[in-house]
């Protein structure tokens, strides 16, 4: 997993990823759960989760949301809060 400081554009991948596994977590749900959920590959997920994936669309970003019951912002929150 590369590491990822604050000065750092790409630290809005790191943060949306950690926040996916967050509450994937929370709901009980495996990584491949959520991609079967989301009609997506577990390997997107897993990516997304440890910060090896670079990008991710304002829709998949929604739809991932909504299949966790959250409100997208909630993927976006600073992981120091």
């Amino acid at each position: 997993m590369k590491k990822t400081n604050s000065d750092d554009n790409n630290i809005i991948y790191y943060i949306v990823g950690k926040n996916i596994k967050k509450y994937r977590e929370l709901k009980g749900l495996t990584q491949v759960q959520l991609a079967d959920m989301c009609s997506l590959s577990y390997g997107f997920i897993s990516d997304l989760e440890s910060n090896t994936f670079r990008t991710i669309s304002l829709n998949t970003m929604y739809l991932i949301a909504k299949k966790l019951e959250i409100h997208p912002k909630q993927l976006l929150d600073d992981l120091d809060k």
